[in-house]
């Protein structure tokens, strides 16, 4: 029985039972904190969701961490699109657009302070993850062309093989995201 879940034992006349401990336990309780819109008392506008902020040359991984991160709050849908902004009348509005705003300071907080002066004023937190992959996720021919060089001229010399092996796997992933 992993992570607390069910375990059905057999009872004499063969029927299942059920002996999860959590079975009596208020499921809206768990589904609240998966709402788009659940904001925990640990979330603020000043949090910094990752460790390196956007200076532009590493979009592909900063992009990669804020991802995983809002993956975690439960808001990847405020920039995916996969939640749209519900109408002025809408009972969820205002939720919506406390949301929204947090998102977007959060960004803000997260990217150096010449990108955030040109983002202040976009109007959402899609829009802005938008701008931000359009500008600085491209298919750069130079910069694909320069990870190649890297790779061909790396070499482990007196590296250990896991230091090589790491050095060797950025240079993979940093072209695949091209």
């Amino acid at each position: 029985m992993a992570c607390g879940g069910a375990s059905n034992n057999n009872n004499n006349d063969g029927n299942h039972t059920n002996t999860n401990r959590f079975a009596n336990l208020d499921r809206s309780a768990l589904d609240y904190s998966n709402s788009p819109y659940y904001l925990s008392n640990g979330d603020h506008l000043g949090l910094a969701l990752v460790s390196q902020p956007l200076i532009g040359n590493n979009y592909n991984s900063w992009s990669r961490a804020m991802t995983m991160s809002l993956i975690a709050k439960c808001k990847l849908c405020f920039v995916d699109g996969s939640l749209s902004r519900p109408a002025l009348d809408d009972d969820c509005y205002s939720s919506w657009f406390q949301c929204n705003s947090m998102v977007m300071s959060w960004i803000l907080h997260v990217i150096s302070c010449e990108i955030a002066d040109s983002m202040m004023y976009i109007a959402n937190a899609k829009d802005m993850w938008n701008d931000l992959h359009d500008r600085f996720h491209q298919n750069n021919g130079p910069r694909v062309f320069y990870i190649k060089q890297l790779l061909n001229v790396l070499y482990q010399g007196s590296d250990e093989v896991s230091g090589y092996f790491t050095k060797l796997k950025i240079l993979w992933d940093a072209l695949r995201d091209f």
